[in-house]
């Protein structure tokens, strides 16, 4: 069965309570357990990691060489300062999409640029949790 890893960064862990207003009630866990639940309907299984290190995302990305079929990532603040996780996603051959719960083009203008979407066939932003859920989809559309 193919692996996809769902990589999250700083404070995607405080979902639920963090700026609701921004952010919606949904929690990291339940955002797994529709992943899970998807997966298991698409016949694929998926891997979770969460850090607000960036060095740990970079440790995550590196040390899944060979084991997984792509990545479905929020990078969150690290996508508007992180080259080193830019890097590390254009070091491996996996497809790799880009998720964001708010628009974070509507957002304020430091979040405009992402550097890690360079290294993703694409970007979904602004469709709350449910990113996620259509980053899965499209994922294993591409197998």
């Amino acid at each position: 069965m193919k692996k996809i890893l769902v990589l999250n960064g700083p404070n995607i862990n405080m979902l639920g309570t963090r700026e609701p207003a921004v952010y919606g009630n949904i929690t990291l866990a339940e955002i797994e357990k529709s992943l899970s639940s998807l997966a298991k309907e698409l016949k694929v299984e998926v891997e979770f990691f969460q850090s607000n290190h960036e060095g740990k995302i970079v440790d995550k990305i590196q040390n899944s060489v060979n084991k997984i079929f792509g990545i479905i990532i929020n990078p969150a603040a690290f996508t508007h300062t992180s080259i080193a996780i830019r890097d590390a996603l254009s070091s491996i051959s996996v497809p790799t999409i880009e998720v964001h719960i708010s628009n974070i083009y509507a957002r304020e203008e430091f979040r405009h640029k992402s550097y890690t979407a360079a290294a993703a066939i694409g970007q979904i932003a602004g469709f709350g949790t449910d990113g996620y859920l259509f980053a899965l989809r499209k994922m294993v559309s591409l197998m």
